[in-house]
């Protein structure tokens, strides 16, 4: 009984067009108008070194620490700046014609004057003041007498720090990417999609439901086996889309998902039961029509993405700086902040933290939806 219900709902899922359309052909749709809208995004936004001054001055000619921690910024052929040393009236003239992104005068206090705000002013900013601050702490370090007096020692710790802190320096321009962050929205919404085929599926063997339910509730069979044919069916069926859906946008939209992809497919494997387990959740709690379980399913999961930032990439440090505890609940945000750890972080430890989140996630749905299919009971069938 076990796999002739599994084949008879893989053979229905696949025969709903409306379930084919949300989980195969949207997903596909939308990456479609990603590329479409987001070609160019890449040859503009792409990071290069930035161009900036230094106002000299006899405080920064005498402050060995500043002038060897630029000097090895500016060094090598991925740097982060291209500096030049000039007079504040020269570097002022430069500001304002464009040629440097700022400039940096160093007395009392580092100065940092910038003509606009964007992405290359703030990392400059943020790379000054990490250097101001490492620095710091460090000579406060040396009149405690913590250490002796080394400047390569201090050059050295204030360089390790900065690269650890700066955004720019931790990842690579290759991986800076844009477009790459909206298909970690497409791919979280994608697999959370699976939770209306884990909700169709349900719905076949719920007794208020379908009349194949109420055969069911009448038969001697395990009801148990029954649910799970039903659900790893679907489950089958979800990774069939994640699979198009992959092949898709490698071999058609180019999309370069980096030497990670047997992760990414792990991750997205992850989700994909996450969001099964979403759909199995609300089909056994709610007694509604199937039309109003898959909108509240839909309404879930582009909520979710919305905060994890597939309408706009700032939404989801948004959501973070302020309200965190949203994105730690939000499967979608679980699922794209995997994808972020894989390639803007050194180890692997907040990806396998999304990992168990969504594995525990997807363990709770179950459990709930365990206890409510068990206390339903029905006066007729």
């Amino acid at each position: 009984m076990f796999f002739h219900n599994f084949k008879y709902t893989f053979l229905t899922l696949f025969k709903n067009k409306m379930l084919i359309f949300w989980t195969f052909a949207f997903p596909i749709l939308l990456g479609t108008f990603f590329q479409m809208a987001f070609q160019d995004i890449e040859n503009s936004e792409t990071l290069h070194t930035m161009n900036i001054a230094v106002v000299k001055t006899d405080t920064f000619e005498n402050h060995n620490i500043w002038k060897e921690t630029i000097q090895n910024l500016s060094e090598g052929s991925d740097s982060l700046f291209s500096t030049v040393y000039v007079n504040e009236e020269e570097a002022r003239k430069q500001l304002e014609e464009e040629d440097i992104i700022g400039y940096l005068k160093l007395e009392d206090t580092p100065k940092i004057v910038v003509k606009k705000s964007g992405i290359y002013q703030t990392i400059f900013k943020s790379v000054i003041e990490e250097i101001n601050a490492q620095e710091l702490m460090l000579n406060q370090m040396i009149q405690n007498g913590d250490f002796a007096v080394d400047y390569s020692t201090i050059y050295q710790k204030i360089e390790e720090i900065t690269k650890k802190e700066a955004p720019i320096l931790n990842i690579s321009r290759a991986n800076l990417s844009y477009t790459m962050i909206e298909f970690y929205t497409l791919i979280a919404m994608a697999a959370l999609y699976g939770g209306i085929l884990g909700m169709t599926a349900l719905n076949q063997v719920l007794a208020n439901m379908s009349h194949n339910g109420k055969r069911v509730a009448v038969s001697p069979v395990s009801k148990g086996k029954l649910v799970l044919s039903s659900i790893l069916a679907s489950y089958i069926v979800q990774l069939i889309g994640i699979a198009l859906l992959f092949i898709f946008t490698i071999f058609v939209l180019k999309v370069d998902y980096g030497t990670h992809l047997a992760l990414v497919l792990l991750l997205a494997l992850t989700g994909s039961l996450a969001g099964l387990s979403m759909g199995v959740t609300i089909a056994s709690i709610l007694k509604t029509s199937e039309n109003v379980k898959t909108g509240i399913i839909i309404s879930i999961t582009m909520l979710g993405c919305f905060l994890s930032g597939m309408m706009g990439i700032t939404m989801k440090y948004i959501i973070d700086k302020n309200i965190p505890i949203l994105n730690k609940i939000n499967s979608a945000s679980m699922i794209t902040d995997g994808f972020y750890a894989l390639y803007y972080y050194d180890t692997l430890d907040r990806f396998y933290f999304n990992i168990v989140s969504l594995l525990l996630f997807a363990t709770i749905m179950v459990v709930i939806s365990i206890f409510c299919l068990r206390r339903q009971k029905y006066d007729s069938i």
